[in-house]
This record gives C-alpha cells, structure tokens and sequence, in this order.
C-alpha cells in the first residue's frame, strides 16, 4: 500500500489541461511557420496565448509549496531546459530554422530557476512574499516598454531591439508569478488537501487530464518534435 501523500487532484488536472494547450498553442505556430498557412486566431485561443504561460507559471508555485526536494527537481527541468535551448541552437545551425525559434530562456528554463531559487523565499513571512511577487511582476512589465543595449540581460526581462525567441519567460515578471503562486499555495492550499472534494475526478476525462498534469515535463519534451515532424509529412498535402 502506498504511504506517499494523496495528490490534490485538481492541480494535476489544470496542469495536464495547461500542457495539452501548450500543444494546441506550439501546433498553431509550427503550421504558421514551417507550413506558411495564414488564419485568424479565435478569442479564446488568444488568450491562451497571452496567458495561458502565466497561469501554468502561477500553478507551478502552488505546486511547489505542496512538494519537497524542489531544488533537486528544479535542476532536473534547467537541465531539460538546456537541452532545448541546444535543439534550438542546432536547428538554426543546420538550416532547419531561422533565429525566431531560438529558446535561451523559456518556461522551463524560468521554472527551473524558480524552483532552484525557491529555498531562499521559504522562510519569508506570506505577506512580504506577496510584496515581493506584485513588485517583480510590476518591474517586469515595465521592463516591456523599452530596450537596452546590452544583451546579456535578456534573462531578466531586458530586451535589445532585434531580441527574438520561440518561446520567452524572463525572470521579470515570471518569477514574481510564481512567487504569488506560492502564495496561494500557502493560503488557499494550506490544508494540502482537495478544495473540490464532490468534484467526479474519476471520470474518464479527468482522468486523462490528471495523467497529462502528472508528466507535464515529459510531454513537453516530446511533443514540438512529434508535433514538427507530423507538420512536415502533412506541409505537402497542404500546398
């Protein structure tokens, strides 16, 4: 009989939801780049866009006050984080890809480093952790409306004017995200127990979404290649 702690299953669930739209979201751009195809993106779709990194952010810090060892886990998603960041690199090297799909510091990249820098919040009263969040995340919009010189500052938000990448999450804002998250997982999860438990999270459905939540990382990984080489082998039928 297992004695490890009960997952809180909704987390698991919004997390495997958050990754399946990643997909959806990295499929679209793999058939606007690679395939040339042009259409009109559905509001919802938008959003997800422009937010859906942000709430995966957030959910992460919930996560990470539920768990333990999250400096250990955090190397393990750099270490994953790297590794795109040389596929990337590669692809651009061999011709395969031009500079905008180049990843030097994406979500795992960023989620990595939070879970590695997380021990030094730890002990920081909640309401001085909020302060903390609600600044960076302020600092880090701020940081959008204007452009440095330097490039080596990309990583906290800083940006040159010909800065380009696949897929970007500075420290600013994103790490204040994750700190709120935190937050929320010290106060909404304080009980680290289910908040909806009437909730049919045995259903079929919710069943899928809790295993995709449980290997998020691995998903990640896999699908932009599955997902590039599907778009190849369909880029002809479609011109």
């Amino acid at each position: 009989m297992s004695t490890g702690k009960p997952r809180i299953w909704e987390l698991d669930a919004f997390r495997g939801l958050c990754i399946l739209c990643v997909i959806v979201v990295h499929a679209v751009f793999d058939l606007r780049y690679f395939a040339g195809l042009e259409f009109s993106l559905h509001p919802v779709f938008q959003f997800i866009m422009d937010y859906g990194g942000v709430l995966f952010v957030v959910l992460s810090g919930i996560c990470v006050t539920l768990g333990s060892h999250s400096a250990r886990r955090g190397a393990v998603v750099l270490a994953c984080g790297l590794l795109i960041t040389a596929v990337t690199e590669g692809m651009i090297a061999l011709g395969m890809a031009g500079p905008s799909v180049r990843i030097q510091f994406g979500v795992l990249h960023l989620l990595g480093v939070a879970m590695l820098v997380y021990p030094l919040f730890r002990r920081m009263p909640t309401g001085a952790l909020a302060a903390a969040g609600l600044v960076m995340v302020v600092l880090g919009y701020w940081f959008r409306t204007f452009r440095v010189e330097t490039p080596y500052l990309f990583i906290f938000g800083l940006r040159t004017a010909d800065f380009t990448a696949g897929d970007y999450f500075p420290l600013l804002p994103h790490l204040g995200w994750f700190l709120l998250g935190v937050v929320l997982g010290r106060t909404v999860y304080r009980e680290r127990r289910t908040l909806l438990p009437r909730f049919p999270a045995e259903a079929a459905p919710i069943r899928f979404l809790r295993a995709c939540g449980r290997h998020s990382l691995w998903i990640y990984l896999i699908h932009q290649p599955v997902v590039y080489g599907v778009i190849l082998a369909i880029t002809p039928l479609l011109s």
